[in-house]
């Protein structure tokens, strides 16, 4: 119990460094740690989560509703959430029973790590290393979101995304694969998946134009020498 006691200890610690690295308006530890609700969630989530794997489920939950209640941060005790993950700002974000997260993961506010109501067992996401998932967004069903993929604010994730990729939009739609890293937390630069067809379907009717002039010319030009055949007849 005292080494898991002193694991607890160190990954606090390391949570707290996590945020004053990534984010420039943390100043320093102790601000982050009276003042940052996605810390409180975490802490409170490791003893909740030991307690529900020990079968103590009903206490587990008790410590789970009060975090909510004092953070606006609902992590079901059974999720299982890895080192250092940044929860930034965390209000309205929900993270469901079975969903699992990877290492250095990044949340923002309103996201939902939840289900579709159709599944049974594992029923919620599991999320690679290294995800920024930015405001707003829902991943909803027991699929993997891979290593180092940034999903955009407001998307809506309902299949699994292979690493490396961008993905933006309603349903979420992969728009850039092995992109730049996600390291930069950059939730400006991501590419319009309505914008981007809207573009590709201009493209394609000017090309369409441009054919149709060329073949009205021939037709033209072609009009043009029988008219000067059938007068010199």
């Amino acid at each position: 119990s005292t080494s898991r006691g002193l694991g607890d200890v160190y990954k606090r610690q390391e949570d707290i460094r996590n945020v004053v690295e990534k984010d420039p308006a943390a100043r320093n530890g102790f601000e982050v740690l009276i003042c940052y609700p996605g810390i409180w969630s975490l802490i409170m989530h490791r003893p909740a989560h030991w307690l529900y794997k020990h079968n103590l489920k009903l206490l587990a939950r008790i410590i789970s509703q009060l975090t909510r209640w004092f953070t606006g941060i609902e992590i079901h005790p059974g999720a299982t959430i890895g080192r250092r993950c940044f929860i930034d700002h965390g209000m309205a974000i929900i993270i469901g029973e079975t969903t699992e997260i990877g290492d250095d993961v990044t949340i923002y506010q309103g996201v939902t790590l939840g289900g579709t109501g159709k599944d049974t067992g594992k029923r919620h996401p599991t999320i690679g290393n290294r995800v920024m998932i930015s405001s707003g967004a829902k991943v909803l069903g027991p699929f993997k979101v891979g290593d180092d993929v940034k999903i955009g604010a407001g998307s809506v994730v309902l299949k699994e995304v292979p690493p490396g990729c961008t993905v933006v939009g309603i349903p979420g739609t992969i728009v850039k694969r092995n992109g730049q890293s996600t390291q930069d937390l950059n939730q400006v630069d991501l590419p319009d998946p309505v914008a981007v067809e809207i573009e590709c379907l201009r493209r394609r009717i000017v090309t369409l134009e441009n054919r149709l002039r060329e073949a009205e010319a021939a037709a033209d030009k072609t009009a043009g020498k029988e008219g000067d055949k059938n007068e010199n007849l």
